[in-house]
């Protein structure tokens, strides 16, 4: 078992070191590389996964797992916040919205194979879209469904289920096309996330220690839930087990600083805990196979 774990693992660690090296020596700015991955190579990744997808009722209770995952730890952090003094808008957010993409997607695939890959898509999509609409709205004051409908991840997703659905096939060169440019995604994501690494500061650590330790028990109590309530096969139950405590996406970060809202808190909560992942996947993915 040990052995399966760090052959898991280890793919996605050493391209996180190669990013926090290339981020450490040679500084990079990797805003217009992460633009260009959110807004090119993720929205291929998401179509080309999601044209193909069989999409029937057999999903459902994939999308009813991924939506308590989400919303649920949302819930738990009312009355944690409101007993210990925390800001409800800083603390929540990153227990609901977790990086089920520079992380997720990544280890899903090495752990599961090719087969998961779809799955793993969809959970991004689910968690991405909600993030875009109920996140933005947490934070702002606005309607933010100007934002969400302009998102190309979203038009990527609502173009490839109205093709999937309907039963338009896709030009075979054009879903080549977008699967060679979708491949592109992991990699990147994993090389952004080494880099948000150099960010590390000593001073954040017991804010980051607390989320962590938040985020795993909120994500367990929503993973007891799908566990007894949402029938799933075994392959998407182990998934839900890493996706459900997964460390907090850095988009959390970047919403958090546009509304002015403990930017530096979160940006803790975010690197130390996706830093802190070196100890808890290991636990996480070996509880997950002990499933199977």
């Amino acid at each position: 078992m040990l052995q399966q774990v760090i052959g898991i693992l280890f793919p996605v660690f050493a391209l996180v070191l190669v990013g926090f090296s290339v981020g450490r020596w040679l500084k990079p700015d990797f805003r217009p590389i992460n633009r260009i991955n959110m807004d090119t190579f993720t929205p291929a990744l998401v179509f080309s996964s999601l044209v193909s997808m069989p999409l029937d009722t057999e999903q459902v209770p994939l999308l009813s797992a991924s939506l308590v995952a989400v919303l649920l730890p949302g819930l738990i952090m009312i009355p944690v916040c409101k007993f210990s003094g925390l800001n409800f808008k800083a603390w929540a957010p990153p227990h609901m919205f977790r990086n089920s993409g520079n992380l997720a997607i990544p280890l899903f695939t090495y752990t599961f194979g090719d087969t998961a890959l779809a799955s793993a898509v969809l959970l991004f999509v689910v968690s991405a879209c909600v993030h875009i609409s109920v996140g933005l709205a947490l934070l702002s004051e606005g309607n933010p469904l100007k934002q969400v409908v302009r998102m190309p991840v979203f038009l990527a997703a609502s173009s490839a289920l109205i093709l999937n659905l309907s039963g338009i096939g896709v030009w075979p060169p054009l879903y080549e096309a977008t699967k060679l440019l979708g491949q592109a995604a992991v990699p990147v994501m994993l090389l952004s996330l080494g880099a948000q690494m150099c960010h590390l500061r000593l001073s954040g650590l017991r804010v980051g220690l607390l989320c962590t330790l938040q985020s795993l028990f909120t994500g367990a109590i929503a993973f007891s839930v799908i566990y007894f309530f949402i029938p799933l096969p075994t392959m998407q139950l182990q998934m839900m087990v890493l996706f459900t405590m997964l460390p907090p996406a850095v988009m959390n970060y970047l919403f958090a600083e546009r509304f002015h809202i403990e930017p530096v808190n979160v940006a803790s909560m975010v690197l130390f805990g996706n830093f802190l992942s070196i100890i808890t996947l290991p636990l996480l993915l070996t509880f997950a196979l002990s499933l199977g």
